[in-house]
């Protein structure tokens, strides 16, 4: 089975919600957040836990997790900046699908405070 990594930044309530499920999935959006955005790199994912977790919440946290290629397949790369700024859209309503195509558990990469 092939796989894609991609990397979220998250901040230290998210990060409570993703241990309390075990390392297997990502929580429901909030009210408000129609799209789940993981990032496909890791320079990226570090730009956003230290410039925008940190200053929101206090700390940031860059998760690192594989999709499997073929669910992952049926959406596209978005670019919304520089090289680097490069992401999935995922609709808040898929997310639970896409955690069941998460493989193997999410893992805290590097940590901002």
């Amino acid at each position: 089975m092939k796989t894609v990594t991609l990397f979220r930044p998250v901040g230290p309530k998210e990060l409570d919600l993703i241990e309390a499920s075990g390392w297997r999935e990502f929580p429901p959006r909030l009210q408000g957040q129609p799209i789940f955005y993981p990032v496909t790199n890791e320079a990226y994912a570090t730009q956003i836990a230290r410039e925008w977790n940190l200053k929101e919440s206090g700390a940031g946290f860059v998760t690192k997790f594989n999709v499997r290629a073929e669910y992952l397949s049926r959406y596209r790369v978005e670019k919304v900046g520089g090289a680097i700024h490069t992401e999935y859209w995922i609709p808040a309503g898929d997310l639970a699908e896409f955690n069941r195509n998460i493989v193997g558990s999410i893992e805290v990469i590097a940590e901002f405070r």
